[in-house]
């Protein structure tokens, strides 16, 4: 049944127009998808395995506290060292919080669950990526790199391999043949990393997720495909895999992609009361131009959310922000 409620969703969604999902924004609520951050157990081994490894940069290195922070993320004597790291034109902030300690990621997570979340790091050969990490002896997921089949022509010919950082956070390396994915892709063949190109996460109910992400947010759904075969359970390391993926950009920065796998069900929901200090934590930034007007409109759409704060950190390039959660509990960060 519920398979057959999501079809009639996502067919009255993407191929009617002026559907439920076809609003039009004259200035989307957000414009921006600026960067990522996740919290890590030791900050000095992750570092060393993205810049190392991945061969991102280091770009900024210092420590956060006080009360702003506490009421931020609901936490009390909050500490915090943040490392920004840049892979091409995308950021990633890695978050140590010195105090108080969090709880670490569960060792069995599989990728149809609620907590999964992982970036997806563009690759100029798969091939030579895949063998740099095994010489450096990360923790597969997938097998192999898999390349998706011919029969699914909006994906054939992507490349993509899963696998594990030193927490266990769930990261993916993936190639774009020639006409798929952004263009610049194609524009920096010295480079072996080149940058993020999205963030996945699992979801619960697609219609639910979109109405969050794409009626209040403002984001542009840009593709919509249904992923199953033995090349997505190998990927994935989940039997049976089949899921729906959409993906959502704003006008600028990488994309987000929500998979709600239609079998099999998610066996595990987002922990209960996960705080940014527990190691499973992402956090997608986002920029509202309108960041007041956007509170507002998330508080009459009865979106739990915390007050908007003022910041004056000389490292922050916004003043004000606010944290929400999705319908499946993922964290955004909402800055001017």
């Amino acid at each position: 049944m519920r398979s057959c409620l999501t079809l009639l969703l996502l067919f009255f969604s993407f191929q009617l127009q002026g559907g439920i999902f076809s609003r039009a924004f004259e200035k989307p609520p957000i414009d921006a998808v600026i960067s990522f951050a996740v919290t890590v157990e030791n900050m000095e081994r992750s570092v060393e395995f993205y810049t190392k490894v991945l061969t991102f940069q280091k770009v900024a290195d210092y420590f956060v506290s006080g009360k702003t922070y506490d009421k931020l993320y609901n936490l009390d004597g909050t500490r915090i060292r943040v490392v920004r790291l840049k892979l091409g034109l995308e950021s990633l902030n890695l978050m140590q919080f010195e105090k108080p300690k969090g709880r670490p990621i569960p060792k069995d997570v599989l990728s149809n669950d609620q907590l999964f979340q992982s970036i997806a790091i563009v690759v100029s050969d798969i091939n030579k990526a895949y063998g740099t990490l095994l010489k450096n002896k990360v923790v597969s997921v997938s097998p192999e790199p898999q390349k998706l089949p011919d029969w699914n022509p909006k994906v054939s010919g992507v490349q993509a391999f899963y696998f594990k950082d030193p927490d266990g956070h769930s990261l993916a390396i993936i190639e774009y043949p020639p006409g798929k994915g952004n263009p610049r892709w194609k524009q920096t063949h010295s480079l072996l990393f080149l940058g993020i190109d999205h963030t996945a996460i699992t979801i619960k109910n697609m219609a639910k997720s979109l109405e969050f992400y794409h009626q209040l947010l403002g984001l542009k759904v840009t593709a919509e495909n249904l992923h199953y075969g033995p090349e997505q359970e190998s990927l994935s390391q989940v039997k049976d895999a089949k899921l729906y993926v959409t993906a959502l950009h704003a006008d600028q920065g990488p994309g987000i992609e929500l998979h709600d796998y239609i079998s099999p069900d998610s066996k595990r929901d987002m922990p209960a009361h996960t705080k940014a200090n527990d190691v499973w934590y992402w956090q997608i930034r986002l920029q509202a131009p309108q960041i007041s007007k956007l509170h507002q409109t998330l508080i009459q759409a009865k979106v739990q959310t915390n007050g908007i704060l003022t910041f004056s950190n000389p490292y922050l390039d916004y003043r004000e922000a606010f944290i929400v959660n999705d319908p499946d509990g993922h964290s955004l960060l909402i800055t001017n």
